[in-house]
């Protein structure tokens, strides 16, 4: 007959080491590729950002983030593949002002709620923007713009990277505020309104100073003025849009990431502190403040999500005060 012998005292350590393991996502996450949606075109500041995060995330645990631009209707093609996604930590997504605080306003069937369809992970940048123009519009500054606009009402296009983004919007305020007239031209991302604004397809385009920095350098497009309430330490000689002749224009754009509802919150709360750092490696910060962004590495998700209210109740009074509508 054989007798059960007591586990030794090693086994019995050995034995206890499970119970301090968290669950089974924890250990095990992430275990395969982890898909990051950018719901607009490669080119512009989104798309940069994102690829710079999804590098060093893809270093960090040791799977690829791989980034899957789905342009299209303002954001609302990319962001409505996360909201179906599967809640399992291997889908996330890019989102901007425009996606996630401006469309709430402007569509009136929007195909996911922004508060109750995500889980916020972080508000990541802020990404400055530029009043550019072709060479041939002959303005050297914001006056010169508004005098020339008036005496040629509708004679400007200006693009964007999609309907409700935050370019559409300083169009669409600069117009209001300025009393001036301007036929807007959206686009699926800010690279390919850059590229028709250089041939000419174009007069203007507010633009990220990512998408128009080495176009600002060639002299392919002239610079009159920053979209913010204050002048950048990027550029220090470059006006605002608001002391050159539009009192109180401002505009910010920032960039954040997000999660379908439902993400467990071990692995939201990771991807937060993971991002965070990522924003925060000096190769990192040096290549995005080359492009006029810089980053947030403090906020923590539930910072974000209020952040996110609050936006959402201010630019539903700027949609209705100027009267946008999608294209």
């Amino acid at each position: 007959m054989y007798r059960r012998l007591p586990p030794s005292p090693i086994c019995a350590a050995l034995l206890a080491i499970p119970a301090l393991v968290p669950p089974a996502f924890g250990q095990s996450w992430p275990a395969k590729p982890i898909r990051m949606i950018v719901p607009v075109a490669p080119g512009g500041g989104a798309d940069i950002t994102s690829r710079l995060v999804a590098a060093k995330l893809s270093e960090r645990f040791g799977q690829q983030v791989i980034v899957d631009n789905r342009s299209g209707a303002g954001g609302i093609v990319g962001l409505e593949m996360l909201a179906r996604a599967n809640p399992d930590g291997y889908t996330i997504s890019q989102g901007g002002v425009g996606p996630l605080a401006v469309n709430p306003s402007l569509y009136a069937k929007l195909p996911y709620d922004p508060l109750k369809d995500f889980a916020p992970i972080l508000r990541a940048v802020s990404a400055l923007n530029v009043l550019v123009v072709h060479p041939s519009v002959p303005v050297q500054s914001v006056k010169d713009l508004i005098a020339f606009a008036r005496a040629n009402p509708g004679k400007l296009n200006y693009g964007s990277s999609g309907a409700g983004r935050a370019d559409h919007l300083a169009g669409e305020l600069f117009s209001m505020m300025a009393g001036v007239r301007m036929q807007h031209v959206p686009y699926k991302g800010g690279g390919p309104a850059m590229t028709d604004l250089v041939g000419g397809n174009l007069q203007l385009i507010f633009a990220t100073v990512s998408t128009a920095a080495s176009h600002m350098k060639s002299g392919k497009v002239r610079t009159i003025a920053n979209t913010s309430a204050v002048r950048s330490d990027l550029f220090p000689d470059l006006p605002t849009i608001g002391e050159s002749g539009v009192p109180g224009f401002a505009i910010d754009n920032w960039y954040s990431f997000i999660a379908p509802a439902g993400t467990p919150a071990p692995i939201v709360d990771t991807l937060n502190v993971e991002i965070a750092r990522a924003l925060s490696l000096p190769d990192v910060k040096e290549r995005l403040q080359v492009l006029g962004i810089v980053p947030f590495t403090t906020a923590r998700p539930a910072e974000f999500a209020q952040y996110l209210r609050a936006e959402i109740a201010k630019y539903a009074k700027l949609v209705k005060a100027v009267g946008i509508t999608p294209e």
